[in-house]
């Protein structure tokens, strides 16, 4: 016992030498915003100066709207440091990303990092929402990875340090998954940014710190914080460059806290509405190691399903078996459209796919000069479908020859292109609405929302047409009516008590706008008042909702994604909701129904499920 108590004594001693060290700690620096290059590059010269410090570590949202043009400031800022850097995107760097969260690993190289200083193990991971509003995400890719790195530690006893961009909470929909992976491990400290102050949190027991961002608001000069581990004690600085003031603000004890030997339940989301619906079945599912970050389609016998490792995958209706995949060079979150034999989609390797819809044989491929992030639409033998280098383009579906190009778009193109007489309708993220005639690209007519603020963009919902009117939403929480053939607008409303958002879908009968609220509820407006009337009401009731993904109504049945995983169905004559089911905890995408009793969901965690209704 004695020679016990003399090791751990050593070891602890070696450890309390070898773990003194500093590093900088900077956050939420958003390039692109006012003042936001000239703070990070005096914090750049600042720890350039202080020779004591051995590294940094940049926790997310690096830029302010996640271009290409932010990212490449960002990268040339950063690489003045004269010491070792690390970093990992936060929600403003994927959420609004033109080259579908591609360019950050093109940029700097990965979106993870770990790494070993004085016997510690810093481990970041990158997080969304990436390309839809909703809660924050690590992607799945980013777990899988941190699991290996925590699997294949060569001391499992090694004290981690975990990094991620977002408090490890609720307002990350898969924080426990993360927490559960740490706590098989030794680990110390979570730091993050997000908040923009600096604050102490606790996660599930486990210790963590929120970084203040490095923008100057409304004081004269940014800041960041210098971290020391000394002595078994972690502490915290913050320090403004130019003046060159330093408090210490913190000390957090660095200790293993045995989590083997936990016994408190933490809090975890619930699947109990699957048991107050047990007529609703998993027919089959099928987990995907990377984010699903689009809807799915079908052909005959298959359902279609892409991913964020550049694939495109078909499944077997009726098992969800994986019948064939074919791989893209870069990320995929253009939901595919199937039709004749053929299945199209885009791709953030600057390319728009079309793949025999049996075999996943290349049929074609469309170079275009940048990402492909909007999902095409099929109609008379030809692919409609924007992308993000200002271009819309109409190809020949059997060949992919181009049949008109409009050049015309302000910023990118994420939805899903309307065909309504004759004309195409799609959003951008820069504020305008786009009608095209169909046969010749030729612009009929442009909206703009009159907002400088480019994330109010009516970009993420996926537009409806009927009686001559198209209706949109937007995240300014307006509903616009326009003519359809003009441009005009017949009304544009924002209701206080029905905050619409980019969640909506029309009626079979086309008499109804849904329409899904922040607040969790969905209603119909009318499609021929004169103004925005609510003509229909449901009695679901979601907590806050924030997925942007399209509601769809089959057979008279309503299907309305949330971004918590669970899918609901609505009846539409009585507005009842008649079951739900939750596959979990991830953003839903579009819900595709397949007859009246099944319908295939996919959530951003990867997952892809057919679900079936019985009576």
């Amino acid at each position: 016992m004695r020679s016990f108590w003399l090791l751990a004594f050593l070891l602890t001693t070696l450890y309390g030498k070898a773990q003194s060290f500093k590093f900088a700690f900077v956050t939420d620096t958003h390039i692109g915003g006012n003042t936001a290059e000239e703070d990070l590059r005096r914090t750049v010269n600042d720890i350039n100066t202080n020779d004591s410090i051995s590294f940094a570590v940049i926790t997310g949202d690096i830029t302010e709207f996640g271009s290409d043009q932010e990212l490449k400031l960002a990268k040339q800022v950063l690489d003045g440091l004269n010491k070792p850097w690390y970093i990992i995107a936060g929600n403003h760097d994927s959420n609004w990303s033109e080259s579908g969260s591609n360019s950050f690993r093109t940029v700097f190289g990965a979106e993870t990092f770990s790494f070993t200083h004085n016997g510690f193990l810093f481990a970041g991971t990158s997080s969304g929402p990436n390309m839809r509003m909703g809660p924050g995400q690590v992607p799945r890719e980013n777990m899988v990875w941190l699991d290996s790195v925590l699997t294949h530690m060569q001391d499992p006893q090694m004290p981690v340090i975990y990094l991620n961009h977002y408090p490890q909470d609720s307002s990350l929909n898969n924080w426990y998954e993360a927490i559960d992976l740490l706590k098989k491990r030794n680990v110390h400290l979570i730091m993050h940014g997000h908040g923009h102050g600096n604050r102490r949190f606790t996660y599930d027991g486990i210790p963590a710190v929120m970084g203040r961002s490095n923008l100057r608001a409304k004081a004269s000069v940014g800041g960041y914080n210098i971290v020391t581990l000394a002595d078994g004690v972690a502490s915290f600085e913050v320090r403004n460059p130019v003046e060159q003031t330093q408090e210490q603000w913190l000390e957090v004890p660095l200790e293993n806290h045995h989590f083997e030997n936990e016994t408190t339940q933490y809090h975890r989301p619930s699947y109990a509405v699957n048991k107050k619906y047990p007529n609703v079945k998993v027919v089959w599912e099928y987990q995907d190691d990377s984010d699903v970050g689009a809807g799915t389609a079908s052909y005959k016998n298959l359902v279609y399903a892409t991913n964020t490792s550049g694939w495109i995958y078909a499944l077997d209706k009726a098992t969800g078996e994986k019948k064939w995949a074919y791989q893209t060079g870069g990320k995929i979150y253009s939901t595919p459209a199937a039709a004749k034999g053929y299945v199209v989609v885009g791709s953030s390797d600057n390319h728009i796919y079309c793949l025999n819809a049996a075999t996943g044989a290349l049929v074609w491929k469309h170079e275009t000069l940048r990402p492909v992030l909007g999902a095409p639409t099929i109609k008379n033998k030809a692919v409609y479908i924007g992308g993000s280098d200002g271009h819309f383009r109409a190809l020949n579906l059997k060949n992919g020859k181009k049949l008109w190009e409009f050049d015309q778009v302000k910023d990118f193109v994420v939805t899903k292109p309307l065909f309504y007489n004759n004309k195409v309708y799609f959003g951008s993220w820069g504020n305008d609405f786009y009608a095209l005639n169909a046969a010749t690209g030729k612009l009929e007519w442009k909206w703009n929302n009159g907002s400088p603020n480019r994330m109010f963009s009516p970009a993420a919902c996926y537009p409806v047409a009927t009686g001559g009117k198209v209706f949109i939403v937007a995240p300014d929480r307006y509903m616009t009516s326009l003519d359809a053939n003009t441009g005009a607008e017949v009304w544009r409303k924002q209701m206080k008590d029905v905050r619409v958002r980019e969640s909506m879908g029309l009626s079979e009968d086309k008499a109804l706008v849904y329409a899904k609220t922040m607040d969790g509820e969905l209603v119909g407006v009318s499609t021929t008042a004169d103004s925005m009337q609510i003509a229909w009401r449901s009695s679901l009731n979601l907590p806050y909702e924030l997925a942007p993904s399209a509601i769809v109504e089959h057979k008279g049945v309503i299907y309305v994604p949330s971004h918590s995983g669970m899918a609901s169905a609505v009846d539409r004559k009585t507005g009842q909701v008649i079951w739900q089911h939750k596959v979990s905890n991830g953003l839903m995408n579009p819900i595709m129904p397949l007859d009246k009793k099944r319908v295939v969901v996919s959530t951003m965690d990867g997952k892809v499920a057919c679900l079936e209704f019985t009576e």
